[in-house]
């Protein structure tokens, strides 16, 4: 079933891209795809980033309600969720865009990992025809077949920066909260962890995750411009 609903609508769509808008390279059909997907589920993404940046807006008053029901937890949980329900937050979101982004991401990699073998080519729907010659490279510079470390630098690059847009403003001066500092924490632990993830894998998965590192960073831009509490 998850070969039906994920990968072979996957496969089929990057094949689709390679024979038509890519020319025949293969990292323009892994970018077309990659923009593909986050155009599909654009409003999972900006509800998840939203709801981040609204979270980390109300820290104070979170800090309040909690330090004015320290000693009553049930009234404390209701006032968070009346303050949630104020400011039009769900701190749920980001499992659930886990949840949504995991099976896309376990299906990429089998996509991927596969490449064009006979088996996956036997997966084509009707009106997608296979490739007469496959060229895995990137305008012919780089074989996404094979590990790329310039690919997996500039993708821990651009994860750093990600990271680091999502930070609070912090007072200069004033004591970090324990969430303030696991938060910076995170904004360097993540480029190290993209590091090591992806220098396991073929650079087209790191390909994808650059692409998907950079419409996030210019998604949370404009969602950083548009948030008014």
């Amino acid at each position: 079933m998850f070969q039906t609903i994920f990968v072979n609508p996957l496969f089929n769509a990057l094949v689709y891209l390679y024979n038509t808008v890519a020319f025949g390279d293969f990292g323009l059909a892994v970018i077309f795809l990659t923009l593909l997907i986050r155009f599909v589920l654009y409003p999972f993404f900006y509800k998840g980033v939203r709801n981040q940046m609204l979270l980390q807006r109300i820290q104070p008053e979170i800090k309040r309600v909690q330090e004015d029901h320290k000693d009553n937890k049930e009234k404390q949980a209701q006032a968070l969720m009346e303050l949630y329900k104020k400011h039009d937050v769900n701190p749920f979101s980001s499992i659930l865009l886990l949840f949504i982004q995991l099976p896309v991401l376990i299906a990429l990699y089998r996509v991927f990992l596969e490449g064009f073998s006979p088996e996956m080519l036997s997966r084509l729907y009707s009106f997608v025809s296979a490739p007469d010659v496959l060229h895995t490279t990137f305008l012919g510079l780089i074989d996404l077949k094979e590990k790329s470390i310039f690919i997996v630098g500039l993708a821990a690059i651009i994860q750093y920066i990600q990271g680091y847009q999502t930070l609070p403003k912090i007072e200069k001066g004033k004591e970090l909260s324990s969430a303030e500092k696991i938060s910076k924490q995170m904004v360097l632990f993540s480029p190290i962890l993209t590091v090591v993830i992806l220098a396991n894998f073929p650079s087209a998965v790191g390909l994808y995750w650059l692409v998907t590192g950079i419409f996030s960073v210019v998604q949370q831009y404009y969602v950083n411009k548009s948030i008014k509490i």
